[in-house]
Parts: structure tokens; C-alpha cells; sequence
């Protein structure tokens, strides 16, 4: 568990202090620094992990399913099962972008778990960048299905004229405001359970012996938390197939 254990450089009592971003390779281009760093490094072993659990999966293809198989089945259907119930039919093709993004949010939130790793969820950089490329993206789709018919998307269907002046700012504010939401959201429970889970840790470890009832709630907290980093990797994932959705079909 991440937020019990100090990340680099020690860090003491701090809660904060596992949120912090070093850099492991100095890199700079044109006098921008893009130096790979601790984020940068779990990303990548993120990444890596969703892809063996994948590939070893389908690889085994038994007829007695083997573990590895059944997870990556389980993964597999629930997303392909979300596209379904979510964005219908017209939503097949765009399965590898949404299962590529719910196995990067599922393995960056499970492994920020392991001690001494780094949850980049946690960062509203991290998230706000994967909230944005979904929202430029989908609203891509979107003109490109229907062109200028797009933005009736900002102008209910059977909505009176009248009422356009008021409706048609706030659905484009309401629009906008998606990629913030969506990023905010990830974030801030990421950031709010590591931080919980580091205070608590550190009162068990102070009070010694009589640190019991801590150490108990940290347990509990613990269990909670692996729930909520697949939660939230669940719900980055079924708002992203909404918003699809009404790029696709409109209102």
C-alpha cells in the first residue's frame, strides 16, 4: 500500500510526500524538460502488466480455463459488455481505444497499492491529460459522423425556440465542463484514499502497542481502497462510453 510507506527521500509524516514527482532520467530537449520520472516509470510498468495479464490470457486459450485466462476474460467481457450496453453496436469499433484506457486506469490505481510505487492517478495532470484526449477525441468522432449536425447536440430535440438563448450555454458549458469532471473525479478519490491510508499508517506506527484500533481501520481501509481503484477505473471508463454514445447517436 502506497500511502503507508514513504516513496523517495524518506519523507517522514507527511501524507503529501507520496504524491511527490522526481526525476530517474534527466532529459532536456530544447531547454523543455521531459526527464522520465517516477510517474513516468509506473505508467510504463502499468502498461506492461495490463499487456502480459492480456496476452498470457488469450495465449493460454485452454478449454479448461486457467486463471490467467479467466481474468483476462473477465476484463474483456465487462468492458465489451459496457461498449455494448452504452454506445450499442456503433460502438464495436472503438473497443480497443475504451478497453486500452479502463486496463490503464484499472492497473495504475491496483498497483499505486504495492508500497513504495507511485499512483499517477493521483495527479490531476495525469488524469486531466486522459480527460482531454478522450473529450478532443470523441468530439472528433462526433463531426466527423454527423458534421455541422453535431452541434445540435447543444440544442435538446423538441425544445421550444424560445428557450434557446438559455439552453444553448448551458448545454455548451455543461459540454465543456466533461474532461474537468472526469479527471477531478479520479483524482481526488486516488489522492483522498492514499492520503487516508498514510495517516492512518503513521498513527499506527506512533502509538506503538496501542496502536491497534488504527492498524485495524488501516486494514479496512486498505480492503476499501483496492474496491474504490477498480470503482473508479469502472466509472472513468462507462462515463467515457456515455459520452461516446451521444457523440454517435446525438440526442
Amino acid at each position: 500500500m502506497a500511502a503507508a510507506a514513504d516513496g523517495h527521500g524518506g519523507g517522514g509524516l507527511d501524507p503529501l510526500h507520496q504524491f511527490e514527482i522526481y526525476p530517474i532520467l534527466s532529459i532536456n530537449i530544447g531547454g523543455y524538460d521531459v526527464s522520465f520520472t517516477n510517474s513516468s516509470l509506473w505508467m510504463v510498468i502499468a502498461a506492461v502488466v495490463a499487456y502480459l495479464i492480456i496476452s498470457r490470457g488469450v495465449g493460454a486459450g485452454s478449454l479448461v480455463p486457467t486463471r490467467m485466462q479467466v481474468v483476462a476474460e473477465t476484463l474483456y467481457s465487462t468492458v465489451a459488455n459496457m461498449v455494448r450496453d452504452n454506445v450499442g453496436d456503433a460502438g464495436k469499433k472503438y473497443f480497443p481505444f475504451v478497453f486500452t484506457l479502463f486496463m490503464f486506469v484499472l492497473f495504475g490505481n491496483l498497483l499505486g497499492m504495492i508500497p513504495y510505487s507511485f499512483t499517477f492517478t493521483s495527479h490531476l495532470a495525469v488524469t486531466f491529460a486522459m480527460a482531454a484526449t478522450i473529450f478532443v477525441t470523441i468530439t472528433i468522432i462526433g463531426i466527423m459522423r454527423h458534421g455541422l449536425h453535431f452541434f445540435s447536440l447543444f440544442f435538446p430535440a423538441g425544445a421550444p425556440l424560445a428557450t434557446a438563448p438559455i439552453l444553448i450555454p448551458i448545454e455548451i458549458i455543461s459540454y465543456l465542463s466533461r474532461p474537468v469532471s472526469l479527471s477531478v473525479r479520479l483524482f481526488a478519490n486516488m489522492m483522498v484514499g492514499h492520503t487516508l491510508l498514510k495517516v492512518l499508517g503513521s498513527f499506527a506506527v506512533m502509538m506503538g502497542a496501542a496502536g491497534i484500533l488504527p492498524l485495524g481501520l488501516l486494514v479496512g481501509i486498505t480492503a476499501l481502497e483496492f474496491l474504490v481503484a477498480a470503482l473508479q477505473a469502472y466509472v472513468f471508463t462507462i462515463l467515457t462510453c456515455i459520452y461516446l454514445h451521444d457523440a454517435i447517436h446525438l440526442h
